[in-house]
């Protein structure tokens, strides 16, 4: 029997549609979170093993050699991929200075142990070096003044500032106003500006936890005529809807358990076609 195959496919993409919404469900009230969401696709077994199952054969034609299925009759589901979902998120105002919200496309960018990171995470404080960072720690970076043509070439690297030169620092009990795009001000001026940067594509990032990001192209990265504004007093909300999630998140189980339902019956097929057949 080997067609069960075929719902069993079925059942394991489900499960991992299942998994995927309930990560948004439970992340429906993280700030700065971008939900996600996974592709299917039929999975042929023509497109792996080439043209050998369909060719037509070189011996006395029959009516069924000229009607090929392509590989359709052992057709299975497959997880095409999962992608994330980049729409803004509500922003809620919180009255605290530290907190800051990105409007537009824009990331923060942020230091952590494994290296520099982005995120839409945006409830900062300060630690006890007057330093900048998330809730996990992470320190928030300064904007790079170099020019974006020296980011591209190689030659120029060294003139670059490490991301540990880097590191937001403000004066002890200084009163912090943040302006439209992130230049960081007190009584006696500023004192820096925050590092916000655009994607070319945001698909090519790669998505590390529940609010981190990652390119793997310094390339993809644009530092200088940016479109996003930085909003002081407010934080992004999840772009997740709960009553849609949930609405899928039923729609899937019944799909899973549909799936069930047949893998039982080709299962009982099966059990009887074993018993009834030795009786003959």
């Amino acid at each position: 029997m080997k067609n069960i195959w075929v719902p069993l496919s079925g059942q394991v993409a489900q499960q991992r549609k299942v998994e995927t919404i309930a990560n948004n469900v439970a992340n429906a009230n993280t700030v700065g979170f971008k939900k996600d969401q996974l592709v299917f696709k039929e999975h042929l077994t023509a497109l792996t093993r080439g043209l050998d199952d369909i060719d037509i054969p070189r011996n006395e034609f029959s009516p069924a050699d000229f009607y090929h299925t392509q590989g359709a009759e052992n057709a299975m589901v497959a997880v095409d991929g999962g992608f994330t979902i980049f729409e803004q998120g509500t922003l809620i105002p919180t009255s605290n200075p530290l907190d800051l919200a990105l409007k537009g496309d824009g990331f923060f960018e942020v230091l952590t142990p494994t290296g520099v990171r982005f995120t839409r995470k945006g409830n900062f404080s300060l630690n006890r070096e007057g330093e900048l960072v998330t809730d996990q720690g992470y320190r928030l970076l300064s904007a790079v003044t170099v020019p974006e043509e020296a980011l591209r070439d190689p030659a120029s690297v060294s003139t670059v500032p490490a991301p540990e030169d880097r590191v937001l620092r403000v004066p002890a009990n200084a009163k912090l106003s943040f302006t439209d795009d992130g230049e960081i001000l007190t009584r006696e001026g500023s004192i820096g500006k925050v590092s916000v940067v655009e994607v070319k594509d945001k698909h090519a990032l790669r998505k590390e936890g529940n609010s981190l990001f990652i390119t793997p192209d310094e390339g993809n990265l644009v530092r200088t005529n940016l479109k996003t504004t930085v909003n002081q007093g407010f934080l992004e909300g999840s772009n997740v809807n709960a009553i849609e999630e949930m609405s899928e998140l039923i729609k899937a189980h019944r799909h899973f358990e549909s799936i069930q339902k047949a893998i039982n019956a080709y299962d009982q097929i099966s059990g009887k076609a074993a018993n009834e057949v030795g009786k003959f």
